[in-house]
Order: C-alpha cells, then structure tokens, then sequence
C-alpha cells in the first residue's frame, strides 16, 4: 500500500479528503495536507444529499459535536419557486412516494388528481418544510413517516462550508494529519510522468507516493502539471458564473425552513441556504444572458434591505469534468475533477463520492492501471449522470418567458436523453430509464422534478382506470392526516437547533 498521500489543498475536498483518508487507514499512512494562506476557499453556505451523513458516522461525529460549530441546519427537500410559472413553487423531497396494490403514489397521483400539486399529496416532508418543522424532536428522537420504506433517510444538511473545512482541519490535526501552510511554487514529476513532489516556499519539497488535487477550478496538479484535459458540459449547462452573499438575518424572528430553495430568475436562478446565524445566497447564471452587475443587482434586489451592506463574491465556475480524475498518482477530488452547477447540491456529492471511490480503489503498491480505469469510469458515470438530472430541469420547465427559457428546450442534450423523455410521457421514471448512469438519484427524483416542472406532458396509466383506487384514496388521506399530526408535535427547525447549540 502506498504510505504517503499528499493532499494538494484545503477547504471542503482538502479536509474531507484528509479525515477521512485517516480515519479509513489510521497509523497504515501518512497524510500530509499544505494549503496557502494567499489562496480564498469560494467558502458559500453549502447544501447536501442525504449520503452525507455516511460520511459524518464514518469519522464518529456525531450532530452535536459538529453542527453547531458549522453553524448548521437540516435539509429536507429543495423547494423549486417560479420555474414552471411566476409564484408557483413544488417540492423535491428526500421521500419516495409509497406504493399501493403495486403501483406508485405518483401513478395514482396522476389518475385519481386528490389535488394539484402532487408534491403535497404524496410526500409528509412538503408539508414539514411548509411549516418550518425540524425533522427531530426536542429530545432529538426523528420522526416517523408511519408506514414509509425505512431505508430512506429524510434529511441532509446545510452548513457553512468555511467552518466546516475549519473544523475539520482541527479534527484532522489531532488525528495525525500534518497540516502545512505555504504556497505551492511547482510541481515536479518523474520520468514516467507521475508526480515526484510539490515544491513550496517555506518548507521545500513534499513528496509523496499519492498525490491529492483539491486546488479547486485551477486543476494545478492533474489538469496543469499532468495535462488531464477537461470536458466541458457548457453546450448542455450554459451557467458559468454566480454571485454570492453571506447575509446576516434575525433567524429567531424569520425562521428558518428545512430546505433548499432554487427560485427561477431571468438568466438562471437564485439559491438560497439558511444557517443557524445568516442566509446564504446567490445567483447562478449564464454570462451570455446576464453581465456580472446585473447579475449582482438582481440577487441584492431579491434580498432586500439586509443585503447592502454585505459585499458579493463573484464566481467564475468550470462546468464539466476531467476526462480523467486519476492519472498516474495523481486523484483530482472536488473542483478539480469536476462540477456542475449547484442546483441539486452535488457539490459535496461529489466530493464524498471521490474519496469513497479511492478508499476502494486504494493502490497497494504496483502501477495498477486497472484501479485507475475503474475509478475513472465510476467517478465519470456520476457526474455524467448528474448532467443529465440537470438538463432535465430546464428542459421539463414549463417556464418560457425570455429568451434564456425558450433556449433551454432547444440545447444538446447528452445521448439517450431524448428517447427517456419521451417514455416518460406514457410511463413515469423507472431505475431502467434513469440508470444508465448511477448518480445518485433515484427515479422518484425524475418524478418529483417531471410533476412539479410542468413542461412535459406525462399520461396516467390506462390500467389503473380499471383497478379500485379505494385503498390509494385512503392512502392520500392517511398522508396529510400524518403531515399535519407532525406539524403540531414536532418543534421549529430554529427551536431545535437553538437547543442544539445551546447544549453543544
């Protein structure tokens, strides 16, 4: 086994990355981490999948121990506003719809319409997020969805991404992470090509048996010293750019909801994260649609009053991937292997996929290029995959407005994509029209965005016209009977994260 990582990098891919090398090997290697002050993490308030709490168990932290420190709140949902039409919004939740005589929720949605929007019909969570609600209750047992597949997890997180990758360091570094601050000056190889070390200021050379990329959009290691070429998603995702502000908020007055929201603007759309102590937000957006003042004065106008003070972050964003994300000792992790924009939170997604591939795909030792390809291929699949989820979302958007909207049913679409699209207008999203890639997302997802989005025409089954639907009418009932019994057991998200902090 390789015994010497060098992780090129801090913030969240660099830290991630470190801790959990070391928790996964222990004393087996050496974990060396060098970073420079000069270099600013982009640090915006960050949301996640559910998967993220593997990560968290894997280290033994448990949510008191890190969620205060990180400023941190629960994620139950992306709530989409203004994407299929101006003021109407819907819910992504982490629910699967349930399933009555065979059929899903969602085909019995479709036939018997118990309403109009089928996020609240068929999902607890919608209704949890409406009010506020925290998914645990004061005494931090966590709800029961009575009757709901128990493997699924109803919650990720939102945290400050900067905090976190603070509090990792601190944990890492008590672990036996050699952390180096200095700028990185070269990069040197040998003569097979691979990385023999890094040269920096202070501290000479670092060298290593594995390298780690975590240098972000610069892709100073693979993309630059190795020549990784990179794969841009631009002709499919044409958003490039986002402004960012860090908002400080009343919170106890405002509340917070457990979710995400995505709210549709003219050029791309608006993020917004609460935390226990501020608002993060900002516009993702096309720079062929929208100059960077522009872009700024339409997130500080969809802030209000509390954002004038506060100054913006530009972001100039790679989206796409690396053709490779390991190439000789070299593993890219976050940025540098690849990204697209943050409009379902994979981000750290990514990140966590990476370094849970490379656990598994660890080198023993010998050139082992078939570790390499089978990493490479798994690490590309998800991303690919996501792009694909992705240009779902502005294809399926009945939203058609401006010239931006209308261009987003027009745009390339990824092989395989079009011919999916047009099953699910007869059978909604099953795992084997949407694995062709493993990405993350289950069909559920599919059906959550193709029924709240509205721009693609779905039909219910004929069959069910000649079933009963008795015990699917039931079932509905049973579900919002569950949602408004939570609402008034279940304390505030704010409540029960001020009692968090305060017990931390």
């Amino acid at each position: 086994m390789m015994s010497h990582v060098v992780i090129v990098g801090g913030g969240t891919a660099g830290w991630m990355t470190a801790t959990y090398l070391k928790a996964a090997f222990g004393e087996r290697i050496q974990v060396t981490l060098v970073e420079s002050k000069q270099v600013s993490t982009i640090g915006v308030g960050e949301a996640t999948f559910s998967t993220v709490r593997h990560f968290f168990r894997f280290l033994g932290l448990a949510e008191h121990e890190w969620m205060p420190e990180c400023h941190a709140s629960y994620k139950l949902a992306i709530r989409f506003e203004d994407w299929r039409a101006r003021g109407h919004y819907f819910y992504h939740p982490f629910e699967r719809p349930r399933t009555v005589n065979g059929f899903s929720l969602a085909d019995w949605w479709q036939h018997l319409r118990p309403g109009d929007r089928f996020d609240r019909d068929a999902s607890v969570l919608a209704a949890l997020c409406d009010a506020r609600s925290s998914p645990k209750y004061l005494d931090g047992t966590l709800f029961d969805m009575a009757g709901e597949d128990s493997t699924q997890f109803p919650y990720a997180y939102h945290f400050d991404a900067t905090l976190l990758a603070r509090f990792l360091c601190g944990y890492g570094t008590r672990r036996g992470v050699r952390h180096v601050v200095d700028d990185v000056l070269d990069v040197r190889l040998d003569e097979r090509g691979h990385i023999r070390d890094v040269l920096t200021k202070e501290h000479g050379e670092l060298a290593g048996d594995l390298f780690v990329d975590c240098t972000g959009f610069r892709g100073m290691l693979l993309n630059k010293a190795l020549g990784v070429p990179f794969l841009s998603y631009q002709d499919s995702l044409p958003n490039d750019s986002a402004v960012a502000l860090r908002v400080p908020v009343d919170v106890a007055r405002r509340g917070m909801r457990p979710c995400t929201t995505a709210t549709a603007r003219a050029a791309g759309w608006i993020w917004t994260i609460p935390l226990l102590d501020r608002l993060g937000t900002g516009y993702v957006y096309a720079s062929d649609y929208c100059s960077p003042e522009e872009a700024e004065r339409t997130l500080r106008e969809f802030v209000g009053p509390e954002a004038d003070d506060v100054t913006a972050n530009h972001i100039r964003m790679r989206i796409g991937r690396s053709a490779r994300s390991w190439a000789g000792n070299c593993v890219a992790i976050g940025l540098s292997s690849g990204f697209v924009e943050p409009l379902e939170s994979t981000g750290i997604f990514f990140i966590q996929n990476g370094i849970e591939q490379l656990v598994r795909h660890f080198p023993d030792g010998r050139d082992d290029e078939r570790l390499r390809r089978a990493y490479n291929r798994q690490v590309g699949h998800v991303m690919d995959g996501v792009r694909e989820f992705l240009v779902l979302h502005y294809y399926a958007a009945a939203r058609d407005d401006n010239q931006y909207w209308r261009d987003a049913k027009t745009r390339p679409m990824p092989d395989a994509l079009a011919e999916r699209i047009e099953q699910w207008h007869t059978t909604l999203p099953d795992a084997d029209s949407v694995y062709p890639y493993f990405h993350g997302f289950e069909p559920y997802s599919y059906t959550a965005m193709l029924l709240g989005l509205g721009g693609i025409r779905t039909r219910p089954l004929p069959v069910l016209a000649r079933l009963d639907g008795t015990e699917a009418v039931k079932e509905f009932h049973r579900i919002r009977q569950q949602a408004d019994s939570l609402i008034d057991r279940l304390p505030s998200q704010y409540a029960y994260l001020a009692q968090l902090r305060g017990g931390a």
